[in-house]
């Protein structure tokens, strides 16, 4: 039973999944008021517990305080409800790198009760327009050094009508912030409701075609007092630095809500390489590392050359598996847990972890307190330890879709079922086996095949294609395409690096085929259909 609301635009609600295909959700011990803002608790809230005067943020060469952040996003807000008519429930995008403005829109947007869409600056618009269209969104907010793509998603789309400068530097010279100077630094912030949607996480699937994730104000409030306060023991004396994109709720956890609910500091990079990490943690003293694998080797090899990582207390791995190799080398190197776990955007963050006084290699650990979880069959039947299954879990947080068919597929009798294959242990340690999809995990990044075939088959080259993960040592998998070529055309590197630059150019570049083979045909069954399971076994 859904409390009250404050939406006027009643979209959101209007949009959750039928009561019959919701997960069973376990709110023991997570008890909020039935009227609760998350960026009020982040920020006005953090004000008045006495830490106005701590650093928040931390961004492009300056430190922000809870009371300037507070104030900040108030006069966002103002500006966002009195200039731009913005009612609690309607959508608002917002594009940009990791920023303390996007940060500070984010909280702001929140505030005025709206439904926040929080996308990558890598997105083309073709794929904007998928999310405009899904969330029926009508107002962005965008960095100014990315509006070109946004632009031409409002020109071409159907919802879109107003695109909102801020500046993305320390400078505050862009349309947003001139009108928030002028505002006054309090505000009324709506009282949602503990279950009014706040938040709107995409995530593309295995065909491209985008499933928005719906987030209440309390599942952001649940992820920190659990895992972040629970696992990772967060105090206000932390500093988080790490590497995910805010879009995702894996960053937006870990670099915004996770040290904003206690106190803590929250650096931000625009271009988070191993090297620029590491000059955060070494002058900024970090204590928290949120990144994938592929970084901490980097990092590790960084060290051995000199770097110091010394403030560092815990590293939190995720995005991919954390290899035993990488585990221990860290263990060994730095004398400090890192701790592999596993969470999903459909149910917000990690869900399984390992803990800071009890981890090991090859294992994802043990379900986060509030979350309980089994391996099952394909039928929903229980395996007994050691055999491998589908990962079906359940707690404070799960799966919504926004009015999606594939609600039915991810949720069975109340569980959430990932789409990972485990196994548990005789001692209810949770090892991760394999996807048991057709996504290809690269470097952390969620690749849908298809959609990279799209891309390809858009090129005036390509006869036909397919493409699959593979093995890489450093990214966990590439992805791989394999192309058969017009006639005529030359099977050489031009053509690959040709082939590439269309794909980076159609899609986020971050997509793009790492590996190109040329190929006569593709393997097919008597029915046409292409066996990728051949192609990834070649």
């Amino acid at each position: 039973m859904l409390g009250p609301s404050a939406h006027v635009d009643t979209f959101a609600r209007e949009n959750l999944p039928d009561a019959k295909l919701m997960p069973e959700f376990r709110l023991d011990g997570f008890d909020y008021p039935a009227h609760v803002n998350v960026a009020v608790e982040l920020t006005d809230r953090m004000v008045e517990k006495g830490f106005g005067d701590h650093t928040a943020l931390i961004g492009n060469g300056r430190r922000r305080t809870y009371k300037e952040l507070a104030d900040w996003t108030n006069r966002i807000a103002h500006v966002l409800v009195e200039d731009h008519g913005i009612v609690p429930g309607n959508r608002v995008l917002i594009r940009s790198a990791n920023n303390p403005a996007m940060v500070a829109c984010w909280l702001a947007a929140t505030k005025a009760g709206a439904v926040v869409v929080n996308t990558m600056p890598m997105l083309r618009a073709a794929e904007l327009t998928r999310i405009v269209d899904k969330a029926e969104v009508k107002l962005a907010l965008c960095d100014t050094r990315l509006m070109d793509e946004l632009v031409s998603t409002a020109k071409s789309g159907r919802f879109l009508e107003r695109v909102i400068g801020f500046d993305g530097t320390a400078n505050h010279d862009a349309e947003l912030d001139r009108a928030a100077l002028n505002k006054p630094v309090r505000f009324q912030s709506v009282a949602t409701g503990r279950d009014d949607v706040c938040l709107l996480g995409f995530t593309s699937g295995t065909t491209g075609d985008p499933k928005a994730t719906m987030h209440f104000h309390r599942d952001l409030l649940i992820i920190a007092d659990g895992y972040a306060g629970e696992v990772l023991g967060v105090t206000p004396d932390d500093v988080f630095v790490g590497s995910p994109p805010l879009a995702f709720t894996f960053g937006l956890g870990g670099l915004a809500v996770f040290p904003l609910r206690f106190g803590a500091d929250a650096t931000l990079l625009e271009n988070a390489s191993p090297p620029n990490m590491i000059e955060i943690i070494e002058n900024y003293r970090a204590t928290v590392c949120f990144t994938a694998p592929t970084a901490y080797r980097a990092m590790l090899a960084a060290m051995a050359e000199g770097a110091d990582l010394s403030s560092l207390r815990v590293a939190v791995s995720a995005g991919e598996t954390l290899p035993a190799p990488v585990y221990a080398d860290w263990v060994r190197k730095t004398g400090k847990p890192i701790l592999d776990g596993i969470g999903t955007t459909e149910m917000l963050h990690i869900f399984i972890s390992n803990r800071l006084d009890d981890h090991a290699p090859g294992r994802t650990g043990k379900p986060v307190r509030g979350y309980e979880a089994k391996v099952v069959d394909d039928d929903m039947n229980e395996l007994a330890p050691g055999e491998i299954g589908r990962l079906a879990v359940r707690g404070p947080t799960g799966c919504r879709y926004l009015a999606d068919a594939r609600q039915a597929s991810y949720v069975t009798d109340g569980w959430n079922v990932t789409g990972d294959s485990f196994t548990r242990d005789d001692e209810g340690y949770f090892h991760f086996a394999a996807r048991n999809d057709d996504m290809i995990i690269s470097g952390g990044y969620n690749i849908a095949g298809p959609e990279v075939e799209a891309a390809l088959m858009s090129h005036a080259d390509v006869f036909e294609c397919a493409v699959v993960g593979a093995p890489d040592e450093a990214r966990g998998h590439i992805v791989q395409a394999h192309v058969v070529l017009k006639e005529g055309v030359a099977a050489n590197d031009e053509t690959v690096k040709r082939l590439q630059d269309h794909v980076k150019n159609t899609i986020a570049p971050y997509k793009y085929p790492r590996a190109i083979l040329f190929t006569d045909t593709l393997p097919k069954t008597q029915t046409g259909k292409i066996q990728r399971f051949r192609l990834r076994e070649s």
